[in-house]
This record gives structure tokens, C-alpha cells and sequence, in this order.
């Protein structure tokens, strides 16, 4: 099989280049691709001068089937790094009649790439949407080749104009740990359908059911529901294995938890770890550990400990249950503490 690619570089002198994926154009043979370029006038305006041209298909992500039609690749319970290049999150695609949705996207470019290459292993069907369960760089960062498909971007009403405030910031670091050259090609992420509470996405007599959720792990945390199936992606609503990051409100992800309990949902596929849970008995980890970070924290503030202090003993009892608690516990001990000492 064969792909089209083009050559984007830094545009500061000597800077790293990478070569991207332009989706679309797979074929059996280099003359077919060719063929296929050919026929597109289009693509030299959507290429603004680049030059593309055909190659063997690159790498694809592995994918695990799940559920019929349902495939969820697991990403490592690790911190982005050079050597995992980034490949800490899990994403999943579902496969309808007639069209495929993929949920999150991965740290860097080549992440959706991989994905867009995994799912051309299984479907031809187009992919008509991308659908981002929240902020978070890991999870979001690879939809440039993914939207370049023409699929619509999906995510909260909330994603959008976080991701303007952070997106940034998001790439200046991970380029300093994982390498610049991955990501070459991010681009500024355009929500084409916003989700303020339920949205339902038909795929071909498969049904996906969105939900916007109040503010928990994130102020934009979105929840997809294959109705066939009944699995549900929680994103990062549910962690498994690795510690759970707040990046909103300790009381309030304790309450949509509370509220998500109830939907009929027969697995999960968490944000990390996974990649399927039972449910509701795959979130107890998640319950337990946000229960025990809250009364303790409510404890620090009630005998007169100062932040500092208290961040050192919060939550220590769970040290040995999670993957990465060192990295996460302190920062989760800090927002609670803020959080709750201004109630």
C-alpha cells in the first residue's frame, strides 16, 4: 500500500522537517496513488506550494476490537517522553454503515496519522467525525491530519476557547521532552459542532450519544456513548491505573462521577489504562481515590495546615495504588486545597 505525504520544516534555518500524511490518497500501488493525486486539482491549493508525492504507508497504531466494530488503542501509563513520543492516552474509533468516528487523538500529528492509518487497514469508509473529549494535550494534539480528512471536529462548547488559551503552551513543553519535530503540522483546533448537553451522531444505523458534562476533571469533559455496544468513552472522567490528574473541581467530578453511575452502560474505556472497564465497578478506584483527596484535604484546612505543608500528606494513603502518583498527587492536593479552603 502507498500513501501521499508532503515535507513540512520550522521555518527557522536548519530547523527540523517531518514528513505528514495527506489522508485520502492510499492505494495498492505508487501509480495509483500518483493517479489519485493527479485527478485532484485541489490538492496544490491545499498544499499552498508543498510538494506531495507517494511512499509506502507509514506506521499504524495497534488497535484492539473490543466490541464489534469498536477499536481502542491503549497508550502507556507513562509521562511523554522521547522515547514513547508522546503515546500516553488511549483513543478508540467506531465503525458505522456508512462513516467512522474517532474519539481523541493523541499527543502529536503523527498520532492521528498512525490512527487514520489503522483504521484505512479496516474500512474505506470516510471518517465524518473527530470527537475530543477534552482539553488536554494528549488527547487532542493529533486531529490536524484527521480534520485534513474533511471530518468534522466534535467536543464540549467549552473546548475550543480553552484550547486557544493553552495550546501553545501545551507544544512549547512536550517539544521540550518528547522533540520539536513531532510537532510540526499541530494546528489551532476549529470546533465544528459544539456540544453544550446531549448530541447524537448517526454514523450508518450505528448511534453515538454525546454529553457535555458540568465542570469536573476539566471545564470541558465530554462523554460518548455507542448505543450498540453500550460502551462508553469517559475520557478523562475515569482514570485507571494512572493517578488522576484535576484540572477543575475536586466537588464537582466527584458529583458527575455520582451522576454518571446511573447511565446504562454495560464497560468503559477510561482515558488511561483500560482499555475496558466494567462499569460501574471500573470507576471505584476512581471514586475512592477522589473521596479519600478530598477529606483529607478538608482535614488539612480544618487544623490550620498551610498549602505547603499539607500537599506533603494529602491523599498518601493511595501512594501505592496508583502508577505516577509522585507526579500527580501533589498537583491534585494543591487544586483541592484551593479549591475547598474558599468554600
Amino acid at each position: 500500500m502507498f500513501e501521499a505525504v508532503f515535507m513540512m520544516c520550522f521555518e527557522a534555518p536548519d530547523g527540523p522537517c517531518r514528513e505528514q500524511l495527506l489522508p485520502g490518497y492510499e492505494a495498492a500501488s505508487l501509480a495509483e496513488c500518483e493517479r489519485n493525486l493527479a485527478a485532484n486539482p485541489s490538492v496544490d491549493d491545499q498544499m499552498q506550494g508543498r510538494d506531495v508525492y507517494c511512499q509506502p504507508v507509514g506506521v499504524a497504531l495497534e488497535f484492539l476490537e473490543v466490541a464489534p466494530g469498536l477499536f481502542v488503542h491503549l497508550g502507556r501509563i507513562e509521562e511523554p517522553n522521547a522515547d514513547n513520543l508522546g503515546d500516553v492516552s488511549n483513543i478508540g474509533f467506531v465503525i458505522g454503515e456508512d462513516s467512522v468516528a474517532v474519539v481523541d487523538t493523541g499527543t502529536a500529528p503523527w498520532m492521528g496519522e498512525a490512527t487514520w492509518r489503522a483504521i484505512r487497514e479496516r474500512t474505506d469508509k470516510p471518517v465524518s467525525h473527530v470527537i475530543l473529549t477534552h482539553m488536554h494535550p494528549d488527547h487532542v494534539l493529533g486531529t490536524a491530519p484527521l480534520a485534513r480528512s474533511g471530518a468534522q471536529v466534535v467536543g464540549h462548547s467549552g473546548l475550543e476557547r480553552a484550547l486557544l488559551d493553552r495550546q501553545s503552551n501545551y507544544v512549547e513543553s512536550l517539544s521540550a521532552v518528547i522533540g520539536p519535530a513531532e510537532f510540526i503540522g499541530v494546528e489551532p483546533i476549529t470546533v465544528d459542532l459544539s456540544v453544550d448537553e446531549d448530541v447524537e451522531i448517526d454514523l450508518g444505523h450505528r448511534k453515538l450519544a454525546l454529553r457535555a458534562w458540568p465542570v469536573a476533571h476539566t471545564g470541558n469533559d465530554l462523554t460518548v456513548l455507542d448505543q450498540g455496544s453500550g460502551v462508553l468513552f469517559t475520557g478523562d472522567l475515569v482514570f485507571h491505573m494512572h493517578t488522576p490528574a484535576l484540572d477543575g473541581r475536586l466537588v464537582g467530578w466527584r458529583r458527575v462521577l455520582n451522576g454518571m453511575s446511573g447511565l446504562e452502560v454495560n464497560q468503559i474505556v477510561p482515558g488511561h489504562g483500560g482499555p475496558v472497564l466494567a462499569w460501574p465497578d471500573g470507576a471505584k478506584d476512581m471514586q475512592r481515590y477522589l473521596e479519600v483527596l478530598e477529606t483529607d484535604t478538608r482535614a488539612a484546612i480544618d487544623s490550620g495546615q498551610r498549602l505547603g505543608e499539607a500537599v506533603e500528606t494529602i491523599a498518601q494513603s493511595e501512594a501505592d495504588r496508583w502508577d505516577l502518583f509522585e507526579a500527580y498527587n501533589p498537583r491534585n492536593a494543591t487544586v483541592a486545597f484551593t479549591e475547598l479552603e474558599w468554600e
